[in-house]
């Protein structure tokens, strides 16, 4: 998942519950950076950052939630990134990390 956020504090916050409740494996945060987009009708900038959360499909959606409640955005980007492959030891790593039990 991408999530950009208005601020470094922000990022943290999100990333912190986000991995704190299981909801993503891990959350790296990128920052800051700089976006260009149209908002309200006009070309807006802003410095921004970028969190990178791995998580699995079927924790895609809670996770969604948790940002939109952590995130000052009207409308946040929230988007998934599809994992094309990656080796069985990290793709098990993730779904252990996101499980609801602890155990895995």
């Amino acid at each position: 998942m991408r999530v950009t956020t208005a601020d470094r504090a922000e990022a943290e916050r999100i990333r912190a519950a986000a991995v704190g409740e299981r909801l993503a494996a891990d959350a790296q945060l990128l920052g800051p950076i700089e976006s260009v987009y149209r908002w309200a009708g006009e070309v807006q900038r802003a410095e921004e950052w970028l969190l990178l959360m791995k998580t699995t499909a079927e924790r895609f959606e809670e996770l969604a939630r948790r940002v939109r409640e952590l995130h000052s955005y009207e409308v946040p980007q929230i988007v998934a990134v599809v994992l094309a492959a990656g080796t069985p030891d990290y793709l098990d790593w993730i779904r252990r990390e996101t499980s609801r039990s602890p155990a895995g």
